[in-house]
């Protein structure tokens, strides 16, 4: 066990400061998507294709850190992509069309995205299997707080010093991460020489943690409920912007207010998780998303909804995420008492690579409505719902988060 409770804080704000690198990386530049498009002659819809780009890339590259945070330890991996994504930070503000900008911004997923395969593979090296969801929760918390502040500096940045100084302030907040990270960061689990690198044995690594039957239903089940997120992020500016008109200072304002509701969602779910199980949690709050999502549907196809409605049906589906998210992650690594980083890549790869392709509809539509938005969330959820009924009739004798063991892997 840790050693003392402020060995626990001090772990749990830095692995919480390492989980910001991915919201502040997609959220700062939100409110200067239409300076952006003015600069590159282009829509703001078809620049939301750079943060599907970086979703894909977070997917993609959360694939190669598994393996190499399992063989090399954690601390190397986590320095090396780090300072990939400090680098391409730069090249963002060197791009000079939006073909460019959508290619660095792949690159930089795959730099920055080691960040919260590394917080989420330690949060196992340090913390007891039943702890799992509340520490899942609280890195959420830290996930969700960014939102409150990204945007609205965002804004404020590109309208004082233009679009390009985001990606810069992104570089100096990545940098000190670094350097916390680099000295104030306790040692995980050490390299493991066992772990193959070579393309076959990692395969059958991946393959043998996605045969097990809790995995890949919660996996699978919790990525399309987790998509509405990205679908969200990548959406929210058209509708907001675009569609009613607020300027990029009201845009982080609400986008602050929405991400009340992905912090409480995931701030109820520590005190809830104490009554009842992360499955019926899970489930509760997954059905609840479907509801919401094809209301949203309903009234988008009927132009029911003004700009308060929308807030309203965005509050609510994200709320629920709050819920969803930390008890999917949970109950799919349950199971798991080794090989968890590659685990937690697989995971990972799954999340973002389901909400990744799914938010790309959002600017391959290029649309002025609301419409395609809260079709894909519809969407997503309904099949999220439909693969947590068929996998659980798959789970012959299910790993309950709250009585696995509580032994940590690292001491």
């Amino acid at each position: 066990m840790l050693a003392n409770e402020s060995n626990r804080t001090l772990i749990i704000l830095i692995l919480g400061a390492l989980s910001t690198v991915t919201p502040f990386s997609i959220d700062m530049y939100l409110p200067a998507f239409s300076e952006i498009a003015e600069d590159f002659g282009t829509t703001p819809a078809r620049i939301s294709l750079s943060v599907t780009s970086y979703f894909i890339g977070m997917a993609i590259g959360q694939m190669m850190y598994g393996p190499l945070l399992d063989r090399f330890g954690r601390k190397k991996p986590l320095y090396v992509g780090l300072t990939i994504f400090i680098i391409t930070c730069i090249g963002c503000t060197q791009a000079q069309s939006i073909e460019a900008l959508v290619a660095l911004r792949f690159l930089q997923a795959l730099g920055g995205c080691v960040a919260w395969v590394a917080a989420l593979t330690m949060a196992r090296d340090f913390f007891p299997v039943r702890e799992s969801a509340k520490i899942f929760s609280l890195l959420i918390l830290v996930i969700g707080l960014s939102p409150l502040l990204a945007p609205t500096i965002g804004g404020f940045i590109a309208t004082a010093w233009g679009w390009q100084a985001v990606f810069i302030v992104l570089a100096i907040i990545v940098f000190l991460i670094l350097i916390v990270s680099a000295f104030f960061l306790p040692p995980a689990q050490s390299a493991d020489e066992n772990v193959s690198l070579k393309a076959k044995p990692m395969l059958l690594t991946f393959l043998s943690i996605l045969r097990n039957p809790q995995f890949y239903t919660y996996s699978f089940s919790g990525a399309f409920a987790f998509a509405s997120l990205f679908i969200y992020v990548a959406g929210s500016p058209v509708i907001f912007m675009e569609i009613f008109q607020v300027t990029p200072q009201v845009y982080g304002g609400i986008f602050a207010l929405l991400s009340i509701g992905f912090i409480g969602g995931s701030q109820l779910n520590i005190y809830i998780n104490k009554k009842y199980s992360s499955e019926r949690i899970f489930s509760a709050a997954l059905y609840t998303l479907v509801l919401t999502s094809l209301l949203f549907l309903i009234g988008a196809l009927n132009n029911w909804y003004g700009l308060e409605a929308t807030i309203v049906m965005f509050f609510i589906a994200l709320t629920c995420l709050g819920l969803t998210n930390p008890n999917a992650t949970a109950l799919a690594l349950a199971p798991f008492s080794k090989n968890v980083g590659s685990a937690s890549a697989l995971l990972g790869f799954i999340q973002i690579g389901v909400a990744g392709l799914s938010s790309a509809g959002v600017g391959l539509f290029n649309s002025t409505s609301s419409l395609p938005v809260a079709a894909i969330m519809a969407f997503t959820s309904l099949v999220s719902f439909f693969i947590l009924i068929i996998g659980r009739k798959r789970i012959l004798m299910e790993v309950p988060v709250q009585q696995a063991s509580a032994e940590t892997i690292i001491h």
